[in-house]
């Protein structure tokens, strides 16, 4: 473990905080791909807005991506290694299935897109057991926080591709050429995992199928017993609840209101890169300063808030004319969502890796981040429904609401002036 003091240029400008930027630029990618981009095709072609928010359900693989985590940790494929032989094999899957796309239409084939949809989100799943398993197997203890935090705000700034490039592009080129060039931005993660080495392992990999399965939770349930292991996950489970309902339409909402697709682009693109990546360089560095539990409840706070900037937008209702005043609301809310949601993030996926064991890292961190994907999976799947029937306002105000019991939690399971869980 690496206990020597916080140097800011050394710490932030190395080898593991590069990875780190390669390891959140793949893995959110494919996910924003289904989560911006495929709604805004669908809703573009006359889909409507109940359909597209029963295509959360396409997130189930993020929810039970533990079941089949204990294969990646136990089997390794020839050559690369335990860890990069599945990324290099669920990028290449993702490579060729978002690109396939592109060769699909709305109108007379949703079956065969809720199909691949199914299928991106296997292998997007898949990528995110071995990628966190990686990325918690590089990083020392003191690094959780800064690698972590560059990790989500990478993972934030992909978004930028198919929810501001490739709308940008929809309104000049077919969508057959805009599904191809998002699938091409899987490339650098695809050439990092060929040019990093596999990690070396702290314990031994799991020998048999049985180990890998059943001691991960063995381990966790006994760390600090019964109860405190309810406690972590009620938590995870309930911390990212209301920005994510916030976010699941936020692109069918920006079109509701008037906005063109390139308006959405350019705005998200000019208004959510900066407070990004500015956002997560200060969140990295305040979480080695001031503790994840701190972060968590500091952070929390302004994602609360960040959810609020919809209630205000929606509260303009539809606008005939897009001024300039109007796309400075939309840059406003845009670029604080990005800085509170990915503040927020940060903190909580530091807390998920603190939470692993070194031992069991693949099984258990898809463990934690598939609890903490349910809400987006299942709940979302009615967002439709919810707007249809309350409208847009109300609709946020209830997302405001539900984000506050996940920081009553933190009463148990981050206290301000205790740091070890």
């Amino acid at each position: 473990m690496n206990s020597s003091p916080f140097n800011w240029q050394r710490d932030i400008f190395s080898r593991n905080m590069l990875i780190c930027v390669f390891t959140g630029f793949a893995s959110g990618l494919p996910l924003y791909t289904l989560l911006n981009l495929l709604p805004a095709w669908l809703r573009s072609e006359g889909i409507n807005l109940k359909t597209i928010g029963l295509f959360a359900l396409i997130g189930l693989p993020y929810t039970w991506k533990f079941l089949w985590s204990p294969l990646l940790d136990r089997f390794a494929l020839p050559r690369l290694g335990r860890r990069r032989g599945w990324m290099l094999l669920s990028q290449l899957a993702l490579i060729v299935g978002i690109a396939a796309f592109g060769l699909l239409q709305p109108k007379i084939g949703m079956s065969n897109i809720l199909m691949l949809a199914s299928a991106v989100a296997f292998f997007s799943a898949s990528q995110d057991i071995v990628l966190d398993a990686y990325r918690r197997e590089i990083l020392s203890e003191q690094e959780l926080g800064l690698g972590n935090s560059v990790h989500v705000n990478a993972y934030r700034l992909a978004g930028l591709i198919p929810g501001s490039l490739a709308l940008i592009l929809a309104d000049h080129l077919p969508w057959s050429s805009v599904f191809l060039i998002t699938a091409l931005f899987m490339l650098p993660g695809l050439l990092m995992t060929l040019v990093v080495s596999e990690p070396k392992l702290i314990t031994q990999a799991p020998k048999t199928l049985r180990q890998a399965v059943v001691e991960p939770f063995h381990e966790f349930i006994h760390r600090r017993g019964w109860q405190h292991a309810a406690w972590i996950l009620g938590f995870i489970f309930l911390y990212k609840l209301g920005d994510s309902m916030a976010t699941a339409l936020a692109t069918p909402f920006y079109l509701d209101l008037g906005y063109s697709k390139s308006q959405i682009g350019l705005v998200a693109k000019n208004a959510g890169l900066w407070p990004a990546v500015i956002g997560g360089l200060l969140g990295g560095i305040w979480m080695m300063k001031l503790g994840i539990n701190r972060a968590l409840w500091l952070f929390g706070v302004v994602q609360v808030l960040s959810i609020l900037g919809f209630v205000w937008l929606a509260s303009f209702g539809h606008f005939d004319t897009v001024s300039s005043v109007e796309l400075a609301k939309l840059g406003l809310v845009i670029g604080f969502e990005a800085l509170g949601v990915g503040l927020g993030t940060a903190a909580f996926v530091a807390f998920i890796a603190r939470c692993t064991h070194p031992a069991y890292t693949a099984t258990q961190f898809a463990l934690f981040t598939s609890l903490a994907v349910v809400p987006r999976t299942l709940v979302n799947a009615s967002t439709g429904f919810m707007v249809e029937a309350v409208g847009w306002g109300p609709f946020f105000m209830l997302c405001t609401i539900l984000a506050l019991p996940g920081m009553l939690f933190l009463f148990k399971v981050a206290p301000w002036k205790q740091e070890e869980i």
